[in-house]
């Protein structure tokens, strides 16, 4: 089999706080051309409460995010996990990004929920079939927590891996998706778009 190292991901979750960026830091350890990025409106981030998110600009840089929660409550957000994440994040790269905005082409996008999936699906519907490129998109399912964010890398890494062993990708996804899909025992979405 040959490597197909040429292959351009990106991983999307709403925010581009946790599950996309802990899928982002492990596939770009392994070598990936990778990006990551949201599609919400804002980063929303858990607060005091339930009730009361901390709320962000796309543009806000993870260093101004990691400065403010430090003001506001330093040992509840060091205790909740959130710096440690933001401080991971910022290693990567300098802030959230959003989906919508980016001019970048990709030739596979994995999401990580049916939302974030289907807001890219409506992107690609409002300004794709210009170009007449082809992208899959691909979803699975990860709860936003921690534990949750950490398997779900490593479900992304394997997907990624399988994908860049590929001689003919377009030809070999749906039985790839497949047996991904029994394997991982996670539903798989997958649509084909055009740029």
């Amino acid at each position: 089999m040959c490597e197909n190292n040429n292959l351009r991901f990106a991983v999307c979750c709403s925010s581009n706080m946790n599950r996309s960026m802990e899928a982002h830091a492990r596939l770009q350890k392994k070598g990936f051309n990778v990006l990551s990025f949201g599609t919400g409106d804002k980063i929303k981030l858990p607060g005091p409460s339930i009730h009361q998110p901390n709320v962000y600009d796309f543009g806000t840089s993870y260093e101004e995010i990691y400065q403010d929660l430090s003001k506001k409550d330093k040992s509840m957000y060091k205790q909740n996990g959130i710096l440690h994440m933001l401080d991971r994040n910022r290693m990567i790269k300098n802030g959230p990004e959003r989906f919508q905005n980016s001019q970048k082409q990709f030739d596979v996008i994995v999401t990580a929920e049916e939302r974030v999936f289907d807001q890219v699906l409506e992107h690609f519907e409002l300004n794709g079939n210009k170009l007449d490129e082809l992208v899959h998109v691909i979803n699975i399912d990860i709860q936003d927590n921690q534990e949750e964010a950490t398997i779900g890398a490593f479900l992304f890494h394997e997907l990624v891996q399988s994908l860049t062993l590929s001689s003919d990708l377009d030809n070999e996804m749906d039985e790839l998706l497949q047996d991904f899909e029994s394997k991982c025992n996670r539903q798989i979405l997958h649509s084909v778009l055009f740029y």
